[in-house]
Parts: structure tokens; sequence; C-alpha cells
């Protein structure tokens, strides 16, 4: 049921999502980011049910492909479904790269946006904005660096506090350094591999 449910989701992923309407009209704007912010979600979760073993790396395969359109070289996807496919890419990089059927996948895909990115319209503009290039090179760079990634999940601090903790001789925390993707320990320790 769950993953029927997760299957309609993706079936029913829109094609197109018209900003120049949505930048007109103030309603149309905020189901735009509310369908964007599920669209997002649920990309994250088919990820998280890769991750539980309850999707193989063969059908997370298939779904990257799909949406960065491997098949068809000559298609440009629209700029939703590339944020789509890194979020899933994001959320089960590490793990899925690990597996042989899954380490194809990933590096087809990758290829794939990395000619998205730089691909240009007939007047030399970019095809994408610069905030999904910056996406795009992101999940890039964190595959090359082994799906290493920093985050940033401090809370705010006094400056008092910061120079408490330098006099103590501690360095000031600039972020926690996290694996994209990684199958959680609590998974990994019981079962191995698909």
């Amino acid at each position: 049921l769950l993953l029927n449910i997760c299957q309609d989701e993706f079936d029913s992923l829109p094609t197109c999502m018209n900003e120049k309407e949505a930048a007109l009209d103030p309603d149309q704007a905020d189901k735009r980011k509310k369908m964007k912010e599920r669209i997002l979600a649920n990309m994250k979760f088919i990820g998280h049910l890769f991750l539980r073993q309850m999707l193989s790396a063969r059908v997370i395969g298939s779904v990257i492909k799909e949406l960065t359109l491997c098949d068809d070289a000559d298609q440009v996807p629209e700029e939703h479904v590339i944020e789509c496919a890194v979020e899933l890419i994001m959320s089960v990089g590490h793990t899925l790269e690990g597996m042989p059927a899954g380490k194809h996948s990933v590096g087809q895909v990758c290829g794939r946006l990395l000619d998205l990115k730089g691909r240009k319209t007939r007047n030399g503009k970019s095809v994408y904005c610069k905030r999904i290039q910056f996406a795009i090179q992101d999940l890039l760079d964190a595959r090359k660096a082994g799906w290493a990634r920093k985050v940033f999940r401090g809370v705010a601090k006094t400056k008092a506090e910061i120079k408490l903790e330098q006099a103590d001789g501690g360095e000031v925390a600039s972020g926690q350094v996290v694996i994209s993707g990684q199958r959680p320990e609590y998974i990994s320790a019981r079962s191995g591999p698909l």
C-alpha cells in the first residue's frame, strides 16, 4: 500500500510548473510552492524507503534515470524535475553507489547532470538557473568527496560564548561532516546489503 502511494505520487509528478503564472498570481505561487515541497518530500521519502531496504537499487536507478531523461539526450528536463533527481541522489548516494547496479546508475546520471549543467540555449544563456546549477555542482562535489558534505545545525551563540570556546582551546564549531545517503547504522548492523 505504501509503495503504491509513492508510485502514484511519482507518476503524478507534473512535467511543467508554470512559474510565469505563479509570479503574477500570489495564490498560484503559494500552490506551486506547496506542490514543490510535497514533490521534494516524496523524493526524500523514496530515498528513505531505499535505505530501509524496501526498494531495490534497480528501482532507484530507473527512477533517477527517468527523472534526468538519460535515455533521451536531446530532451532537457524541467528545473523542478532536476531538483527532484538531486534530492533523491543526495539522500541515497553513498549506499546506492556501493552496490553494483547502483554504481552504474549513479555514474550515468551524474554524467547526464554534468552535461545538463553546462548546456546553453541558442542565445547563449544557460538552460538552468544558477540555483539549479549550484545544486548539481554540490551533488557532483559530494560524490567526488565520497558523499561527505558539511552541514550546519548549530544554534546561534553570543560573542561571549564563542570567546569562551576559543579560550578553552577548542575550535569554534563551523559545521559537521556527514555522509549523504548512508544507510542508518541500526539497519546496516542487522542485515547486509541487498
